[in-house]
């Protein structure tokens, strides 16, 4: 009987630890693909021309400015 409890909390924690790394997984995809929309790039550093728009995991999502005419 020891066994067979020692046997469910282990499935539970690994069932557990699957579902949520795989929606770590979905939410960086949800992250990039609003990156993609407004048509930014996840890079490591944005240039001076570009702007933060959201974050894409770690690294930054750089939107180019749009230059407006004086």
């Amino acid at each position: 009987m020891k066994i067979f409890c020692i046997f469910l909390i282990f499935f539970f924690n690994v069932f557990c630890e699957l579902s949520v790394s795989q929606q770590k997984a979905e939410d960086k995809a949800e992250r990039q693909r609003k990156c993609q929309l407004v048509q930014g790039v996840c890079k490591l550093k944005c240039n001076s021309w570009e702007y933060v728009f959201t974050h894409c995991d770690f690294e930054p999502c750089c939107v180019i400015r749009e230059y407006r005419l004086p």
